[in-house]
């Protein structure tokens, strides 16, 4: 048994569990870096009944690492052929025999797949772990972005706002404690109960102004206006977009941290608890995807209509579809950040100089009539030009298959980077 390993997915990361030898020998030949997976922590909370005392053995014995799932790790989820278990989403597959670590597949009751108990609490520091990685791109995100956004997420003016950063506060000092722990306790937990309001009123505030620039962009009837509401939404639109990251970032720390206390409390829902944080994650996705497709959708018609007045607005056209393409590659770096799917284009300004060299030579070419065809050319609608998505989103994969792994450690305990 000592060459056999364990393979679990949840649909967002991969474990590798078995021997600590095996286990490294195993992510080294498939050359994968990965971070501990922290079965240890299962123990305590195991605290009852025959099956434990099992679960408790098999926790002993094994050594685990995790992955996100990337390109890379997903083809060794495909090569191995997990099959499911009886705990929603999550697959498994034991591989090995002594001497081969790589040679035949096998379904074994024996297992952690076999041990309901240890393959939910299994599941349940995938999920955490997935989470805490999420944290920390979007830590990095933070980091890079306008320096503007400093100043909206520390605005005191704004009572909303900042009720979000003292809860940030708390929730930061509950996790250090849980750091420090290895659990969370009742006192830590009651310090963060009320933190998901005041999280769920600041989303719904930024997602609201969001809105409200889009409804601007629709109401302006001048090409000045609408330049002018095009700028606010380039300036604004991004720091928005930060205030909704910083919320993702609180709400993910506040399921790491309630996973933590049914773990303690009541181990025996940690799967259910799980499954339904995961459908209320998808469902703030979703929102905010919605709430920022109907920003870019504005930002196209402001970008085509731009378009058709290029020649007798040859400043504020060219700036209108300029800044729309500045909030898309916001946008679609916010969405490729937060694995929102969805496919985006960019619009690029026709040059005032392209235009009009297009009025000349019509005109020298058709006489009197060419010119004024070539008139009525300047005020109909002129092709718009895309940027073909794959540029923004291969970008936003390669960046995120390096962040996927920019914090985890080689299987010997390295850290590596990938950026």
């Amino acid at each position: 048994m000592n060459d056999e390993i364990q393979l679990i997915s949840d649909g967002d990361g991969l474990a590798v569990i078995g021997d600590s030898a095996a286990v490294e020998r195993f992510l080294v030949s498939e050359g994968l870096p990965s971070k501990d997976l922290g079965l240890r922590r299962l123990g305590p909370a195991l605290h009852a009944g025959a099956a434990v005392v099992q679960a408790g053995s098999d926790i002993a014995a094994h050594s685990g690492r995790w992955m996100k799932l990337t390109k890379e790790s997903a083809q060794l989820v495909q090569k191995h052929g997990l099959t499911p278990t009886k705990t929603p989403g999550v697959s498994h597959a034991m591989v090995g025999k002594p001497g081969s670590i790589k040679s035949w597949l096998q379904f074994d009751k024996a297992s952690v797949a076999g041990n309901p108990a240890m393959l939910a609490g299994a599941a349940g520091i995938m999920a955490q772990l997935a989470m805490q990685q999420s944290m920390k791109e979007i830590t990095d995100y933070l980091a890079v972005i306008d320096e503007k956004v400093d100043d909206v997420l520390r605005a005191q003016k704004d009572a909303v706002l900042a009720r979000m950063i003292g809860v940030g506060l708390v929730i930061e000092e509950s996790m250090t404690v849980r750091d420090a722990e290895g659990r969370v306790d009742e006192v830590t937990w009651s310090k963060v109960q009320g933190a998901p309001a005041a999280i769920a009123e600041t989303q719904a505030y930024a997602l609201r102004q969001l809105d409200a620039l889009a409804e601007k962009l629709e109401s302006k009837a001048s090409i000045g206006d609408l330049a002018k509401a095009a700028r606010e939404a380039e300036s604004k639109g991004r720091e928005w977009l930060a205030v909704l990251a910083r919320c993702f970032q609180l709400q993910d720390a506040v399921a790491v941290l309630e996973l933590d206390r049914v773990l303690d409390a009541c181990p025996e829902e940690l799967d259910g608890h799980r499954l339904g944080l995961k459908t209320a994650r998808q469902n703030r996705l979703d929102l905010m995807s919605r709430c920022t497709a109907r920003l870019l959708d504005r930002m196209d018609a402001a970008a085509a209509r731009a378009n058709t007045k290029v020649l007798l607005n040859p400043m504020d056209s060219p700036a209108v579809v300029q800044s729309s393409n500045q909030v898309s590659i916001a946008i679609v770096d916010f969405h490729g950040l937060l694995g929102i799917e969805g496919d985006r284009q960019s619009s690029e300004a026709r040059r005032w100089a392209d235009a009009a060299k297009e009025v000349r030579d019509k005109a020298l070419d058709t006489g009197a009539e060419g010119v004024g065809a070539a008139v009525r050319l300047g005020n109909e609608t002129l092709d718009r030009a895309k940027w073909v998505t794959g540029r923004l989103s291969s970008r936003i994969a390669e960046r995120t298959l390096r962040r996927g792994g920019s914090d985890e450690e080689d299987s010997g305990g390295r850290a590596e980077s990938n950026n």
